[in-house]
């Protein structure tokens, strides 16, 4: 099937930055729309910023202007820029993508996937 793996999550004081990062691998024929979301305690999980794979963007108003999502559509990597974070931002960020796979005998999907998730802390 599909795997995604997240990387880049850590502990920043409020103002900071940082750069998350979610590879895809497995036997992908195509990757749709791939998206952030985060989930902090007590609260339901929420979308931070998506892309499509041709370039369109949608983004929470809580974090635009401040995040960046990117995709490299040759590596099957996203990425997440976040700058100016603030202790609400402090939650487990997920990665989620959108993909085609070939099983060994035929394409399957689309259908969603879920990396592990990664945590991202943000001290005041």
């Amino acid at each position: 099937q599909v795997q995604l793996v997240e990387s880049g999550g850590g502990l920043v004081q409020a103002g900071g930055s940082l750069r998350l990062s979610c590879a895809a691998s497995g036997a992908i024929v195509s990757i749709n729309a791939m998206g952030w979301y985060r989930q902090a305690p007590g609260n339901q999980r929420e979308l931070v910023a998506a892309m499509t794979n041709t370039g369109s963007t949608n983004y929470a108003d809580s974090v635009k202007g401040r995040f960046t999502i990117s995709r490299d559509n040759d590596k099957n990597t996203m990425y997440l820029q976040m700058n100016s974070l603030k202790p609400e931002d402090t939650a487990v960020y997920y990665c989620n993508a959108n993909a085609r796979y070939y099983n060994g005998i035929q394409v399957r999907g689309p259908a969603d996937y879920w990396g592990q998730g990664t945590q991202v802390t943000v001290s005041s």
